[in-house]
C-alpha cells in the first residue's frame, strides 16, 4: 500500500495527538496539533487511510516541514 507522510506547517511544540497508530482517518482529519506562538495549528491527513505510525510525542519540539506521522492509503 502507498504511504504518505504528514508534516507540520510550523515549528513548535506538539500539544495534542488526535489519533493513535492503527486508527482509520479521512482526508482532512487532524493527526497532531502543534502549538506555535500561542496558536494551535493542526497537521491534517491529505488522504483517507490508516495511521501506520505516529513519529512524535506530546511536548516534542518539531520543525517546519517535519514528518509527524505516516498514513497508509
Amino acid at each position: 500500500m502507498p504511504e504518505i507522510e504528514i508534516v507540520t506547517e510550523v515549528a513548535g511544540r506538539v500539544c495534542t495527538l488526535a489519533v493513535q497508530a492503527g486508527a482509520r482517518v479521512g482526508k482532512g482529519d487532524d493527526i497532531v496539533v502543534v502549538e506555535a506562538m500561542k496558536m494551535e495549528i493542526p497537521a491534517a491527513s491529505q488522504a483517507a487511510g490508516i495511521v501506520k505510525s505516529i513519529l512524535v510525542k506530546v511536548d516534542d519540539m518539531v520543525s517546519e516541514g517535519q514528518a509527524v506521522a505516516v498514513i497508509e492509503t
